[in-house]
Order: structure tokens, then sequence, then C-alpha cells
């Protein structure tokens, strides 16, 4: 990653939720801050339950702690780290008027898409997630199942009819990995780059050797 700057200009939503990949989350969590950017982060109790499982890291349940925790293990700078409850309705990204300037969703549940595609807001990530749609700012759902049902396929083409980015988190292989950090990097470089931040996490095709 480049040297930090010294100020942000970029807010990004990110909501972690409890499909297997939490790595992803976590590792674009780092490159967000590590970019200069201000993160507004959201962990839906089943995605607190798989973090401690796939990645053994057990985040506090009250969003202080847990973002004093999340600041001090990705040396966040003050203020650019903000952790939001699940029901914390008075959050900026539960409003049009506040909006991020991108949301992402990493990884996202199937319940989570279906959610999002019914215009549901039971918790904060789905009303997040409807701002960012109607105010027309990019929303990023890096899907984790396999097989998709017909249920979870016309979701997402209801959400990318509306908008939305689909991602499924699927890494490419062209690049020869030699590990799993390697394969979780193919695909935050893949939202970085539709979050049109830079990076060096993977070469790119046709030059730096792939």
């Amino acid at each position: 990653m480049q040297d930090r700057p010294q100020t942000w200009d970029r807010t990004i939503a990110l909501a972690i939720t409890g499909a297997s990949g939490s790595k992803y989350g976590l590792r674009l969590l780092q490159c967000l801050l590590e970019s200069g950017a201000r993160v507004y982060l959201m962990v839906s109790q089943a995605g607190q339950v798989v973090l401690k499982l796939e990645a053994g890291i057990k985040i506090p349940a009250r969003p202080a702690d847990a973002e004093r925790y999340l600041a001090e293990r990705f040396a966040a700078r003050p203020g650019q780290l903000r952790v939001f409850g699940r029901r914390q309705w008075t959050a900026p990204v539960a409003s049009g008027t506040n909006p991020p300037d991108a949301m992402v969703v990493c990884p996202c549940t199937t319940g989570t898409l279906a959610t999002i595609a019914s215009g549901i807001c039971r918790e904060l990530i789905d009303r997040a997630a409807d701002v960012t749609l109607k105010e027309h700012r990019k929303l990023i759902l890096v899907v984790r199942e396999t097989p998709f049902s017909t249920i979870h396929l016309e979701n997402m083409l209801r959400l990318s009819r509306a908008g939305a980015l689909i991602m499924p988190a699927n890494p490419g292989f062209y690049f020869g990995p030699q590990t799993v950090e390697a394969l979780v990097d193919f695909m935050v470089a893949r939202v970085l780059d539709h979050l049109e931040i830079p990076h060096r996490l993977t070469p790119r095709w046709g030059r730096d050797g792939a």
C-alpha cells in the first residue's frame, strides 16, 4: 500500500455479515484505513460469530469498545474509524442527508442480500444499503454462497437493476496464488478497483508479470 495521506476525503461504509469469508472483510477494512479513507463499520451479530470462528477475532459487543479495539489493531488515526451498533439509527449512514461515498457488504450473506433486495430495513446494515441505493451511491455486495438458488439469483438481478454491483467472492487463479492471503487480496483488490482506491495488492493483467 502507498503511504497514508495526511487527510481523508472519502467515506466508505463497510458491513461485515455472517457469510463465510470474514477475512475478506477484515483485509478490506485494513486496506481502506491504510488508503486514508474514513470508514463507517457495521458488523452483524452473525458476523461477529464468524469472525471469531474463521479469524480468531472476538470483537467487543459495545460499538465504542469495538471501535477502540479495531482502531488500535489497524493503527487508524483518531476519528478515521467509526463503529455503529446494529440498530443505531442515529448513525450517519441511516439518513440520505449524510450518505457515505460508497458502501460495501463484505462478505454478504444471501439473507442480507434478500433483505436489501426487498427494501426491508430491520437493522442498520439494511438501512445503510437502502440509503446508498436511493441516493445513487455505489453499493458493492460481495456475496458468498454456493450453489446459488433461483431466489438468490433473482435477488441479485433485482439489485443489479437497482444499481448495486454484485461481486461474488470468486478469486482468480491466473496469477499463481500460493497462499490463502493471496486469494483474499485478489478479491479485496477488485473491490478497491471499483471504489477507485489505488492499491498494489495484485499484479495487473498484461503487466507486472501477469
